[in-house]
């Protein structure tokens, strides 16, 4: 990587840390003028545009860097989660498993895959998982009291058990 590259990132990370995100942008389409495939460019750049919403944009981004990576774990996540975010659940489902059959107790997967199942109308299958990922981690017990994608399923008894089991 040139020095040149690796100042942009920097600049494009710093700015981020500093709460400047279309700053960062700047930085990373400068890099990726130069390197279109520069794999951290296009995660960066593919997490700014999904945190302004800009999801399809985002899953772009995501596309290209799993066209060099098939396997990229942070990619796959990131795209799950913008095809979540348009109301694509099967599309982010299989995304979420992908990750899952590399890290099988990927916390962040599973909940991501039970709030699509919840989101999809498939709760009974969202709850299970939900169940099992705050038993590997009680810290989703809280993160799912407070989702809004849980919402509409908040007084449902099987939703109230797993808030409040003690695990």
């Amino acid at each position: 990587m040139s020095e040149k590259i690796e100042s942009l990132l920097k600049n494009g990370q710093t700015s981020l840390n500093l709460g400047n995100p279309k700053e960062a942008m700047v930085f990373y389409d400068q890099v990726l003028a130069q390197e279109p495939q520069q794999i951290e460019a296009l995660l960066k750049k593919g997490h700014i545009l999904g945190k302004l919403a800009r999801y399809e944009q985002a899953i772009i981004h995501y596309n290209n860097i799993l066209s060099q990576e098939e396997g990229h774990l942070l990619a796959l996540l990131n795209k799950g989660l913008a095809h979540h975010y348009i109301g694509q659940y099967t599309i982010a489902i299989e995304c979420f498993d992908k990750v899952l059959r590399v890290k099988t107790k990927n916390t962040i997967a599973l909940y991501n895959k039970a709030s699509s199942f919840i989101k999809s109308g498939k709760i009974k299958e969202g709850l299970k998982i939900l169940s099992e990922v705050i038993k590997l981690d009680f810290s989703f017990k809280t993160k799912a009291t407070f989702d809004i994608d849980f919402e509409d399923i908040k007084k449902l008894n099987e939703f109230k058990e797993i808030i409040h089991a003690r695990y």
